[in-house]
């Protein structure tokens, strides 16, 4: 069977880069037709016009029967993959590959408000961090991301995404449970407001946790160290899909080790040194108000 060289394409999200070669017997003009996704994932990510790295990051051999292991350096698929699975571990591998050069994708949206930078952070529940950006962004705010913040080892957000949602999944990613992307724009605000948007890197000045609910009322709490940190940890590995599916059969890879985890525990305890508040509200207006008065 034809197992040859189609394709080595090189990935770019700030300064990391990762290298796909794909193996097969027809040629391929791309790995993925569409970066939309690792775009919403990891903010701003770019197809080199040449590729400079002398080894693969992923290997994908397309003939065969599927199968996929990571060997500790590389990522290994076999067969006949959808674009889904494949653009999940392309997210993982550049997030991994972003963490060796300083930078660290947070589960996150964040706005320039009232002179400061605010982060909402998904953390463990994710309940709140878009409608908190809109929100923010509707009172005057500069949008500095939506999904993802990705933020270097001094606390700076250098780039961010800037799409609120993901209109469209990749085949083998639909999900049923997943409400439509604006059905919670139209309950809470009518229309999709419009904004302006921060470009240039920004300090993280602080850190809201949300948790929005109709049945809430507000509150408002300065969070103890251990917490800061054990939400902003869930954000940072939320990126990593130790918990997801890529196939019936087959969970994604662990790529995870204790000494990344580590040093990820300990850039999270530095950047926690900031303020850190939880705010239950019933909608985004009230939590906006909060955020107000903690400004």
């Amino acid at each position: 069977m034809n197992d040859q060289l189609q394709l080595s394409e090189e990935m770019s999200a700030g300064t990391a880069r990762l290298r796909v070669d794909v193996h097969g017997s027809e040629p391929r003009l791309h790995v993925l037709d569409d970066l939309s996704f690792l775009n919403y994932r990891l903010a701003d990510v770019r197809i080199s016009p040449e590729v400079s790295l002398t080894e693969p990051d992923i290997v994908w051999s397309q003939s065969g029967d599927k199968a996929i292991a990571y060997d500790g350096r590389v990522m290994h698929f076999a067969g006949p993959w959808p674009a889904g699975p494949i653009q999940k571990v392309i997210v993982t591998m550049l997030a991994l590959r972003m963490e060796a050069v300083g930078l660290h994708p947070f589960h996150s949206s964040a706005v320039r408000y009232r002179g400061r930078t605010v982060l909402f952070l998904g953390g463990e529940s994710n309940h709140g961090k878009s409608m908190g950006q809109i929100e923010a962004c509707r009172r005057g705010g500069l949008l500095v991301s939506t999904e993802t913040t990705v933020i270097d080892e001094a606390g700076v957000a250098i780039m961010g995404s800037k799409s609120v949602f993901l209109k469209k999944r990749t085949e083998g990613t639909e999900r049923a449970d997943k409400a439509a992307p604006e059905r919670g724009v139209e309950k809470f605000f009518g229309d999709m407001p419009t904004w302006g948007q921060l470009d240039e890197p920004t300090n993280v000045d602080i850190v809201i946790v949300p948790a929005i609910d109709g049945n809430f009322d507000p509150s408002t709490g300065a969070m103890i160290s251990f917490e800061r940190q054990f939400q902003t940890l869930h954000s940072l590995q939320n990126y990593f899909l130790t918990n997801e599916l890529l196939a019936p059969g087959w969970p994604m890879p662990v790529v995870d080790t204790d000494p990344l985890r580590k040093a990820r525990a300990t850039f999270v305890e530095r950047f926690c040194e900031r303020p850190f508040f939880f705010v239950r509200a019933a909608n985004p207006q009230v939590l906006l108000d909060e955020v107000d008065r903690i400004l």
